[in-house]
């Protein structure tokens, strides 16, 4: 997938759903929260992006409820049905 400088950090857009990505929005909304997170999962709700923060096992933010391995469970149970999403993998701090 392509890859993407973001508030200078570099990310690998793994998984755009139904052209989900917007680099403008996705720009203004990830903040410097996110920075210890591994993957970030954007997805559409009402018109608005929603971002959250998952996880590797081996990293220290890890906790069960942003378990990368859990993401598809997320955007079934959290996630408006069909929505447009996407998946970002951060490849730099």
């Amino acid at each position: 997938m392509k890859k993407h400088v973001i508030n200078d950090k570099e990310y690998e857009l793994i998984k755009d759903y139904r052209d989900g990505f917007d680099l403008t929005e996705v720009s203004e909304k990830l903040t410097d929260y996110f920075d210890g997170y591994d993957y970030i999962l954007g997805d559409w709700a009402y018109g608005k992006l929603r971002l959250k923060g998952f996880c590797d096992r081996e990293n220290e933010l890890f906790r069960d409820i942003n378990d990368y391995e859990m993401i598809d469970d997320y955007i079934k149970d959290n996630c408006a049905y069909n929505c447009k999403y996407f998946i970002l993998k951060k490849l730099s701090d």
